[in-house]
């Protein structure tokens, strides 16, 4: 008898990981169709799956399965065909270069490699999560942090922010109202302090208040008021009543907001910039592990806390993986190049593109017999601090493209006119050529980190679901709504959570081979289907989808999302700023419960 009942639980337990995979494969390549609707219309058609003899069991072990298959293969939608989720919005840039290169292969193969990291690395974790955020025994610092959950959400924002490197000019009235506030100082502040090995210095010998025309705070002001607008639009479509024409259950205006501001975007911009493909190279095999694991270790301690979090995403966790990435890189490397993860290819405010402005304008500089910078330009130009001295004092009189021919340029000289030029020289000059290869192995690695940090979020919400009762995702407030959680209070976990894990873990290792047979599809399809043509396929695919969820207004919604979307790339601010839609009306809700002394929310 004991054996029969085994034996029937473990039936039911591939089942449930069966339905999940195959499920989680659908939705990982369908754009605009997210993990979280399957879940919720699970729990709708629970009482029809009861009165069938259908054990609940095998519904929430379907619903993890298919969450964890889906953080694997939502790459592939997002990169290859270039409509991407709010997690994987960062994977699209990177993504893309990789297609257009003819190395999507091997993009598929580091994003597979990071989201299986990624969900190793987290189990451990996980035993730490329970320490700290547990109780009896544990440190209960959830309890805590609910008071400070406001102030939390707003210090990453702010810190997300902060990190823009973009410069704009101000307006030319702020540039001459304040052309005399730089006041110099009587003696220089150098600041010096060791890191590790290393030691970060600064020095300043003026207190600058100038607006000028190349400014990173003129981009941080612009990033905060689109993360601002964002959160605004959000807060509206909040407010906004949706209902599905054709009676779909969990009819949401987030949807089409999400998919307007990453999507259809996105798709918007690889139809305008993008004609054909290029063939691609079959690089398929998986990388080593050893060179992902600092990051990819990184991403799941920052996943971590960002999925106890409400309103944070896996963009936002892997923007601060790689700002500390690129600051690590800087400081101990003079000659790194910053990673780029949110710009466009080839364009001004990507890293590579200004190291070889920098680098170039060195080599002219040298050619003249000028003075070059300690840095040669390079780390000045690439970090966002401007274009070094040299600028200044050479003023742009006297410039060449590479074979010692001199000529007269304007002091005004466009940044896209001198990275032509460099660009010419690339085939001459070993340094430019190299800043190629380095910027695809960063690609590689953006994309390896933030599958890593996906598949590490969907992890740790199941954990936090079970430690502290409070979901964040569709997919745990789906659990949430189909029985009660058993709270992990002692020292061994419920036997629901260990059974669900399994799920969790047996998925991620399944949904490997899948992502590159998928991937390998994916790429024939491809060869036969015009990427414009696929494109506008998609585009058609997602305004039906989000017409039969949520009807005309999630049109409207759709459509201002678009809008809103478009805007970034053409500032040259990140796209993830865009995740304010969330963050903003979050931040609202939590200060007024907090300021509310009558009760009144």
């Amino acid at each position: 008898m004991l054996l029969e009942t085994y034996l029937l639980d473990l039936f039911w337990l591939f089942m449930a990981f069966g339905a999940g995979a195959i499920l989680g494969t659908f939705t990982g390549l369908i754009p605009g169709f997210h993990v979280n609707n399957v879940a919720l219309i699970a729990v709708s058609l629970t009482p029809i799956a009861i009165g069938i003899g259908l054990p609940l069991d095998i519904i929430a072990g379907m619903i993890v399965s298919c969450g964890m298959v889906h953080t694997f293969l939502n790459y592939i939608p997002s990169a290859l065909v270039g409509a991407p989720d709010d997690n994987m919005a960062l994977a699209l840039l990177p993504g893309h270069r990789m297609l257009v290169t003819g190395q999507a292969a091997q993009g598929v193969a580091y994003s597979a490699r990071g989201s299986q990291m990624g969900m190793i690395m987290a189990i451990p974790l996980l035993v730490v999560a329970r320490l700290l955020f547990g109780d009896n025994p544990g440190l209960n610092w959830f309890e805590g942090s609910r008071d400070i959950l406001p102030w939390l959400l707003l210090s990453i924002s702010s810190f997300l922010l902060l990190t823009e490197t973009t410069r704009l000019p101000w307006p030319s009235i702020l540039q001459k109202a304040t052309s005399w506030m730089r006041i110099p100082l009587p003696r220089p502040i150098r600041v010096s302090f060791p890191i590790f090995a290393y030691r970060y210095e600064r020095e300043w010998d003026s207190i600058d208040l100038r607006l000028g025309n190349s400014s990173r705070k003129a981009g941080i002001f612009v990033a905060l008021c689109f993360f601002l607008l964002s959160g605004f639009y959000g807060w509206a479509v909040f407010e906004l009543p949706a209902r599905s024409p054709v009676g779909m259950p969990s009819a949401t205006l987030l949807m089409p907001s999400l998919a307007g501001l990453f999507g259809i975007a996105n798709l918007i911009d690889i139809y305008v910039t993008t004609s054909e493909m290029p063939p691609q190279e079959p690089n398929w095999d998986l990388p080593p592990a050893k060179p992902l694991m600092v990051p990819c270790f990184l991403s799941s301690c920052c996943a971590a806390v960002m999925a106890i979090l409400p309103g944070m995403t896996a963009a936002q966790a892997t923007v601060v993986v790689m700002t500390v990435r690129n600051f690590w890189g800087r400081l101990t490397d003079p000659n790194y190049i910053p990673a780029d993860f949110e710009y466009g290819p080839g364009g001004i405010n990507d890293p590579a593109a200004r190291a070889r402005i920098a680098e170039y304008r060195a080599e002219t500089a040298r050619m003249h017999g000028l003075e070059v910078p300690e840095d040669g330009g390079l780390i000045s130009a690439s970090a966002g601090d401007g274009l070094g001295d040299w600028d200044t004092e050479v003023g742009g009189d006297v410039d060449t493209i590479g074979d010692n021919q001199s000529e007269l340029v304007d002091r005004e000289m466009e940044d896209e006119a001198l990275l032509a030029k460099a660009r010419e020289v690339k085939e001459s000059s070993p340094e430019l050529e190299d800043l190629d290869a380095q910027t695809r192995q960063q690609d590689l690695e953006v994309i390896a980190v933030l599958s890593a940090t996906n598949t590490a979020v969907t992890v740790m919400v199941l954990t936090f679901l079970y430690l502290v009762l409070r979901p964040r995702s569709g997919a745990a407030l789906a659990l949430n709504m189909m029985y009660p959680i058993d709270q992990w209070t002692g020292l061994e976990p419920p036997s629901d959570y260990i059974r669900l894990m399994a799920i969790t873990i047996g998925a991620g290792l399944f949904a490997v081979p899948v992502m590159i047979k998928v991937g390998q599809g994916m790429l024939k399809l491809h060869e036969l289907i015009p990427l414009r043509s696929m494109v506008m396929g998609v585009i058609g695919f997602v305004t039906i989808l989000v017409w039969l969820s949520t009807g005309w207004i999630g049109i409207g919604v759709l459509i201002v999302g678009t809008a809103m979307g478009l805007m970034p790339p053409r500032i040259g601010i990140r796209r993830s700023h865009g995740m304010g839609i969330i963050l903003v009306p979050i931040m609202i809700y939590t200060f007024a419960q907090k300021l509310d002394g009558f009760g009144f929310i």
